[in-house]
């Protein structure tokens, strides 16, 4: 996976909400080896760091290889944000295309 960046929140005393959509998210069913598409929406309140966009926007391209679940690639996602820049709140929201006439949402939440 590509390492994730973050930068000193220039107002870390201050509650606020930061919303990034990945629209063109792209992973690998794990059974049968398709791609599967979908957006992934990321909100969170930061506390002394932020998240930095372009090696946000390269680890998230590094699921296109990568053989997972749904469940588990919104997650482990989470997790991994959460480490990188330790928020206040994160929520993170796959939305997953219909495949065989079903579509997936999941949401995973974390806080301090």
């Amino acid at each position: 996976m590509s390492q994730l960046e973050t930068f000193d929140n220039a107002y870390p005393g201050r509650r606020y909400k930061i919303a990034i959509t990945c629209p063109e998210f792209t992973s690998v069913c794990p059974i049968t080896g398709n791609p599967d598409f979908g957006m992934i929406r990321i909100e969170y309140i930061p506390d002394k760091k932020c998240l930095e966009l372009k090696a946000l926007k390269f680890y998230l391209f590094a699921y296109r290889n990568e053989g997972i679940f749904y469940e588990m690639a919104t997650n482990k996602i989470l997790d991994d944000l959460v480490k990188a820049c330790e928020p206040i709140w994160m929520k993170v929201e796959g939305d997953f295309n219909a495949r065989g006439g079903i579509s997936t949402v999941v949401s995973a939440v974390y806080e301090k």
